[in-house]
Order: C-alpha cells, then sequence, then structure tokens
C-alpha cells in the first residue's frame, strides 16, 4: 500500500513541480532579455525532459543504474507507441519539413552513436562524457539551424511563455527545482521497492511503471494539442523528448559509475526503440516523397495504430520474457 502511494504521489508532484520548474526557468530567462525562441528551444525543450532526469539521476546515485537507463529507452518506446501513436490515432499531424533536414537525422545519428557505444553491454563514463558531448553538439546545431529558419519563417516557432515578474519567476524555479528533487527520490524508491516486491528486475520497473510514469507530461501536452486543432506539437515534443533521454538521460548512470548491460536490453529494448525510430523517420520519408518541397508531410490514424499496436506487442513480449 504505502509503495503503491509512493510511485502514485512522486508521479503526480513530479509532472506538477516539471510544470512549474519550466514556467520559473523560461520567465527568468525572458526576464533577462534571452529571446522567446531560443528560450523555447533550450530552457522550455530540456525543462520538458527534467522528471525523467531527474528520476535516471535519483535512481543512479541509489545505485539502480537500470531502472535509469531502462526509464531513459522505455520513455523514447512509450514516446512514439504510445504518445505519438495515441495522438494520430485522434487526428493526423502535419510535420514541417524542417524536421526531415534538421531533428530526424540528429535523431537518427544519436540512436546509432548510442547502439556503437553500449555494443559492447557497458555503459562506461568515457561513453557517458561523449554522449554528453553529443548532446551539447546536436543543440547547438538545432539552436543555429532553428534560429535561422524562424528568421526566414517568424511565425514558424510557437512560443507560449508565460509572463512573470523576477520574483514569481524565482519562486516558482526553486520551488519546481525542490518538488522535482523530493518526487524523484519517493518515485525511485516506490519503483525498487516493487521491483523487490514482485520479484523482477529494477530494468524492467524503469522500462513500464517510471517510463511510462515520467513519459506522462508529454502524453497529457500532446492529446491537449491535438484537442485544440495544433497536433503539429505533438511531433516536435516527441522528436525533442528523444533526443534529450539519449543524450542527458541515459549517460546519466555512466557517469556515477560504470554500468553493466545485460542482453535482454541491447537486443529486445534498445533494439525495440531503435525500431521504431526507423520506422518513424520511414513514415515521414516516404510521406514526403509525394509532396512538393514547399508542402507538410501528414502523418495519419493508420500509422497511429500501427504504433500503438507495435507499443502493445513490445509490452506483450516482455510480459512473456521476464
Amino acid at each position: 500500500m504505502l509503495i503503491g502511494l509512493a510511485i502514485i504521489v512522486g508521479f503526480i508532484v513530479l509532472v506538477f513541480s516539471s510544470d512549474l520548474f519550466v514556467k520559473g526557468a523560461a520567465a527568468i530567462a525572458q526576464n533577462f532579455g534571452v529571446s522567446p525562441t531560443l528560450v523555447g528551444l533550450t530552457i522550455v525543450s530540456i525543462g520538458t525532459s527534467s522528471p525523467e532526469i531527474l528520476v535516471s539521476l535519483s535512481a543512479a546515485i541509489t545505485g539502480a543504474g537500470e531502472l535509469a537507463i531502462g526509464n531513459a529507452v522505455g520513455s523514447n518506446i512509450a514516446n512514439i507507441g504510445l504518445v505519438l501513436g495515441a495522438t494520430l490515432c485522434l487526428c493526423s499531424i502535419k510535420v514541417a519539413r524542417v524536421y526531415l533536414q534538421l531533428e530526424i537525422p540528429i535523431l537518427l545519428s544519436i540512436t546509432a552513436l548510442a547502439a556503437v557505444l553500449i555494443i559492447d553491454f557497458e555503459l562506461s563514463s568515457t561513453d557517458s562524457i561523449l554522449m554528453l558531448a553529443a548532446l551539447f553538439l546536436a543543440m547547438y546545431i538545432i539552436v543555429k539551424k532553428r534560429l535561422a529558419y524562424v528568421a526566414i519563417k517568424p511565425n514558424s516557432h510557437n512560443n507560449n511563455i508565460e509572463e512573470l515578474s523576477r520574483l514569481k519567476a524565482s519562486i516558482f524555479f526553486l520551488i519546481g527545482l525542490v518538488l522535482l528533487i523530493v518526487s524523484s527520490r519517493l518515485l525511485v524508491w516506490g519503483a525498487t521497492e516493487a521491483a523487490m516486491l514482485l520479484g523482477v528486475s529494477e530494468l524492467v520497473i524503469g522500462l513500464t511503471i517510471v517510463a511510462v510514469g515520467t513519459s506522462l507530461p508529454e502524453l497529457a501536452a500532446s492529446i491537449a494539442s491535438a484537442l485544440k486543432n495544433h497536433p503539429d506539437l505533438a511531433f516536435g515534443n516527441v522528436i525533442g523528448s528523444n533526443i534529450f533521454n539519449l543524450l542527458a538521460v541515459m549517460p546519466i548512470p555512466g557517469l556515477i559509475q560504470s554500468l553493466s548491460l545485460n542482453k535482454d536490453f541491447l537486443y529486445r529494448d534498445f533494439f525495440t526503440m531503435s525500431l521504431l525510430t526507423l520506422i518513424l523517420s520511414g513514415f515521414v520519408y516516404a510521406s514526403s516523397i509525394k509532396l512538393n518541397a514547399n508542402c507538410s508531410v501528414v502523418l495519419g490514424r493508420k500509422i497511429g495504430s500501427i504504433f500503438v499496436g507495435a507499443y502493445v506487442l513490445y509490452y506483450y513480449y516482455l510480459y512473456i520474457s521476464i
């Protein structure tokens, strides 16, 4: 009972505190003269991945490295299979062509990089440092290209950053940060205790309960965007979150201490994540071939059904393999 309560409360507070933290950090930057576009591309993007980052950091510090790496890969699987799949089942999504030239190639590249680094079944400190270096490089490329794109098309980047006074922004930021730390520790404690109670590995708990829980903000935001006739935001949220999960969340355990990875993680979980990423990219590029250079790519309900179906099959395979 106590374990279940800890997990539920941890998730609720994590989602609430993440929203406070992002609002406060974005408003502080904007109050100091940082452009809204730059704030949206950096602080807001990083902030929306703060649940995964804090949970993985708490898990790594407490010796639950498998839970942390399971959270990163499991969240990416949930983002494509559940979040994007469910959103596409509600309505079609128009994907701007800039994604084909920027974020999707970067996501494919870093997925390949991560695969090469962990092919030896170990996440070392060197691997983690290389991933973090790749994060800074990816952020530099994305920010530079996106700012140039916005200069050409000023209305192409949607920035709904709430204006707050410096005092209120600082309070939001500090309260959000403290609650993020506390709730992530509570969630990790509940998750590790649940793993022991159920007799399953911390990796499986990270891939399932924790991954789905930390993906709830993306799911809620994507469905809300679809209902408000802005489903295109869901695609950007998923791609951005998956980039940060691979390069900012996944390396965390390796920075604390080298982590041995079992074959199931590489051949089952990382392979599933990579396959879903390839399928998503394939659908986007295949759809773009039929259109002229000025048209957006459209992903429809059939593709959404495929992703949701793949997500269900993955969970079934996970269930029979534990």
